[in-house]
């Protein structure tokens, strides 16, 4: 079955920095563009950042532009997402899916359970 384990997260100070990792198994990881979502309560689920297969592309949301790096590491199956710059908006949970393809914005598989990343003074 597919799994991502996502860590990471925590509290951080507006400002600050954190790296997000996302271990994914049950697939063939290098084959498919990946993605970091971020859900914050009550709100439906987005998507902040997408990295090709072969991570020569990326896209993020207007949002976190210039502040967020996507990248990732094939060899050992896991994404990463280095977040700088925090803002109190970033506050939610972030988890990683792959995608169908680069313009897919729908997760694959099923959900893990996420990070939290909390943003506050």
């Amino acid at each position: 079955a597919q799994v991502f384990v996502e860590t990471g997260g925590g509290l951080v100070q507006p400002g600050g920095s954190l790296r997000l990792s996302c271990a994914a198994s049950g697939f063939t990881f290098k084959n498919y563009p990946m993605s970091w979502y971020r859900q914050i309560l009550g709100k439906e689920r987005e998507v902040v950042a997408r990295i090709a297969a072969r991570g020569d592309r990326t896209l993020y949301t207007d949002s976190v532009k210039g502040r967020f790096t996507i990248s990732r590491d094939n060899a050992k199956k896991t994404l990463y997402l280095q977040m700088n710059s925090l803002k109190s908006e970033d506050t939610a949970v972030y988890y990683c899916n792959g995608n169908a393809n680069y313009r897919d914005d729908d997760g694959l598989y099923p959900w893990g359970t996420g990070t939290p990343v909390t943003v506050r003074s």
